[in-house]
């Protein structure tokens, strides 16, 4: 991962410092963290996607059809590298001896790909003339986009934690309910092709997202739990492109609601 990710990553780990420092002022101690890392599979809403190229045309896509690509057969063809799927990663930071509320840092590399050689209905202008018809989506003649090197949700979630079920000796949680709320910023790097012409764009700040999750969680050991959760959210760039030499100028804007599966492996350590 870049490491422009990095920094934005420092930021955040800053922001949620600070936030316990907050809490201890108002006397809620942090009693432990957990870590966990997992995969996603996603499925997304139709999205009208703005282009503005930097020769002075603009037009739009109306109702794109986009899917996720998961690559999960990576994770036994090449299983060291583990970032090649769709994965998740949270750091979460509880905020009582009950465990059940948490500060959570949460990112997903999920990735976006609008289907090719689908027919949209594009508006606007492109080489100077108006158009308002139907298209078909393909890289050579047309273009094509996607955000495959992650459309990367980074962002804060606040994460409840409920009891269900307690081991026959009820000396732990066996089975928990999560739920989560969460906003933050989308890191992505979008791959742009245009007649042919393709632009892999870098990872910049593009926009913003907010998302619900819930699921549930099974403790498998004291400390070690296999969390399950569906995810839902919207999505907003405000400019998938980053402003470069090799782009040229273009800019992108679309947005899209989301629903998401995912499955961590988690560790918990109590202070």
């Amino acid at each position: 991962m870049k490491a422009t990710i990095y920094r934005y990553l420092t930021v955040l780990f800053v922001c949620l410092a600070s936030l316990s420092v907050n809490a201890q002022k108002k006397r809620i101690k942090l009693s432990g963290f957990y870590l966990q890392w997992g995969y996603n599979s996603e499925s997304y809403t139709r999205s009208n996607i703005h282009f503005k190229m930097g020769n002075g045309d603009h037009f739009t896509i109306h109702k794109a059809v986009a899917h996720d690509k998961g690559d999960f057969d990576a994770i036994y063809k090449k299983p060291t590298e583990i970032s090649i799927p769709q994965y998740n990663y949270r750091i979460g930071f509880y905020l009582n001896k009950k465990h059940s509320k948490a500060i959570e840092l949460n990112f997903d590399h999920a990735k976006y790909v609008v289907t090719d050689g689908q027919t949209v209905h594009v508006t606007g202008m492109i080489d100077g003339k108006y158009v308002n018809g139907d298209s078909t989506l393909n890289p050579d003649t047309f273009l094509h986009f996607e955000h495959t090197d992650g459309a990367n949700w980074l962002h804060l979630n606040y994460v409840s934690q409920h009891i269900l079920l307690m081991t026959a000796s009820r000396s732990r949680p066996l089975v928990t309910g999560v739920w989560k709320l969460g906003a933050g910023i989308n890191i992505p790097r979008t791959d742009f092709t245009w007649r042919g012409d393709r632009l892999n764009n870098n990872f910049h700040v593009a926009g913003y997202n907010i998302s619900a999750e819930a699921g549930l969680r099974l403790y498998v050991f004291p400390r070690l739990f296999f969390e399950l959760t569906g995810k839902t959210g919207f999505v907003k760039y405000v400019n998938a492109l980053a402003n470069t030499t090799e782009n040229k100028g273009n800019r992108v804007t679309h947005s899209f609601g989301y629903l998401e599966t995912i499955a961590t492996l988690g560790y918990e350590i109590n202070f």
